[in-house]
């Protein structure tokens, strides 16, 4: 088995392993500087909580920080992960998942790869990420906190102090707007993943012409048996 160490990361002591190290290099090779400082924050967010709580800090910390690493591969800025009809967390899931088959080698096995899976799939859904093994959730609430900050991180278990001397290092760079971009870009590149899905609600409010009138389920009761 190969040796985990652990190091210091804008003032968190976090996991230092091979694969984590492989993990950072791939998404800095597949992500602007906006986006990869987001999921390096939100695994250093997760990091803390997690190792607050007591059933958090149960995790598998390795699955913990290649989930949050590679959630949001599915804005890859390269579009070498980018499907034509897939939503964006599943583009980023099979990514990670390909990744992780790629480069873990023998001691990931199936179970770690599908938990991986599910905490990126599921990163935009907290309300059924929180249900999830501890894993997922430790994943949700670290990208939780990247949008909410300390005020509402889960438990309040994460403070200003923390929040701020990560941000020094891996500056925010106008996420919110970023987020904005990268969502409505989804919504013209591939709208039809989008209908059944909050992403669409960017397209309606942001992009010129976007509409989901018709696309939602709810539009079309022709389509449903008796």
């Amino acid at each position: 088995m190969a040796s985990k160490g652990t190091r210091v990361l804008a003032g968190v002591t976090v996991l230092d392993t091979a694969l984590i190290t492989k993990a950072l290099s791939f998404a800095r090779a597949h992500m602007d500087d906006l986006g990869y400082n987001h999921v390096v924050r939100s695994w250093l967010f997760g990091t803390i909580i997690a190792e607050k709580d007591e059933v958090l800090s149960k995790r598998d910390p390795e699955v913990h920080a290649i989930s949050a690493i590679l959630h949001d591969l599915g804005w890859d800025n390269t579009g070498e992960l980018v499907s034509k009809d897939k939503r964006f967390e599943v583009d980023g899931a099979n990514a990670a998942r390909d990744f992780i088959k790629r480069e873990a080698g023998e001691e990931w096995d199936q179970r770690k790869i599908q938990l991986v899976w599910d905490a990126i799939a599921l990163h935009t859904t907290g309300s059924i990420a929180m249900y999830k093994e501890v894993e997922v959730v430790a994943t949700s609430r670290g990208i939780g906190a990247d949008f909410v900050g300390p005020p509402r991180a889960y438990r309040g278990l994460l403070t200003w102090e923390e929040y701020n001397g990560v941000v020094a290092e891996f500056p925010r760079l106008g996420l919110k707007q970023g987020v904005v971009d990268a969502l409505c870009h989804l919504c013209k590149t591939k709208p039809e993943t989008t209908y059944d899905n909050f992403i669409g609600l960017y397209g309606e409010k942001y992009l010129p012409g976007f509409s989901l009138k018709g696309k939602r389920g709810i539009d079309q009761p022709d389509n449903t048996l008796e």
